[in-house]
């Protein structure tokens, strides 16, 4: 009999339907956006210059490289992880000291918190064992990075959260920088949308220090939007969102990554 293949993420998981559509990733990629300008740490993503020199670029290859491991063979998906932890290990040589563990478990909590909260935006609440999921998948891919004091469930992980949130963001000359950089690569139309999509998943210290306001008109936009998904003109108007040179690439946010994954760090 044929072996079925054995996969990082159940083929039934919430995980794969919030990574599996271009409207939710754009929305985590947004959230993402915002929290990496203000996270103590940033300046590890300086350290190589690209971010700052194509911020797209650079977020577009972390999303990438999350969808990857969501859709991935465990096998494949485990290869992708361990490049993950071997680029990261190089930028430490390089710069002559370890990225520190706190700012690892930031990003991976990132990933969770903007996962559901851009899900919610767009499609509708999750339950606690959803949840819970979203979390415990993204936690196998910290506990294969050797990523230390994990929380141990979904409970304890809001915990964790909250402090990260009150004690790991700032915002500095990094911020202001980066997003002058964001401003530059969309343009003034595509840039004030950023910041709309940001202040629908922001969390609250996020939307206080970046001064983003809290009541976007973005809102009722998406209560139309779930009702018009599926028209051809939401497809156009999502691959209006950023650049020309992206729109191939957020068209493709629709389909299950199968090719190999290259990922510029």
């Amino acid at each position: 009999m044929p072996q079925h293949p054995t996969y990082f993420v159940a083929p039934t998981s919430v995980v794969r339907t919030i990574w599996g559509k271009a409207d939710t990733v754009l929305f985590i990629f947004a959230g993402a956006a915002a929290e990496f300008a203000l996270n103590k740490a940033v300046d590890w993503l300086y350290f190589t210059g690209r971010l700052p020199a194509d911020p797209l670029a650079r977020l577009f290859s972390t999303v990438e490289y999350a969808r990857r491991i969501v859709f991935a063979e465990r096998a494949d998906a485990e290869k992708a992880i361990d490049t993950i932890t071997a680029i990261h290990a190089a930028v430490e040589a390089k710069r002559g000291m370890a990225i520190p563990a706190w700012a690892y478990r930031d990003v991976l909590f990132m990933l969770i918190d903007y996962s559901i909260r851009a899900f919610e935006a767009l499609e509708r609440p999750l339950s606690s064992a959803e949840k819970q999921e979203v979390f415990a998948v993204f936690t196998r891919v910290g506990q294969r990075m050797s990523i230390p004091e994990l929380p141990a469930s979904h409970a304890a992980w809001l915990l964790a959260r909250r402090q990260h949130l009150t004690e790991h963001l700032e915002h500095s000359a990094f911020t202001a920088d980066l997003y002058q950089q964001y401003a530059r690569h969309l343009g003034p139309v595509r840039y004030r949308l950023l910041l709309q999509a940001q202040r629908v998943v922001a969390p609250t210290q996020v939307s206080r220090l970046l001064r983003l306001g809290r009541i976007p008109w973005l809102l009722p936009v998406l209560g139309v939007y779930r009702h018009a998904q599926h028209l051809p003109l939401s497809r156009w108007a999502r691959a209006s969102l950023l650049p020309s040179e992206y729109r191939e690439k957020i068209l493709r946010l629709d389909i299950v990554p199968s090719a190999p994954l290259s990922v510029a760090t």
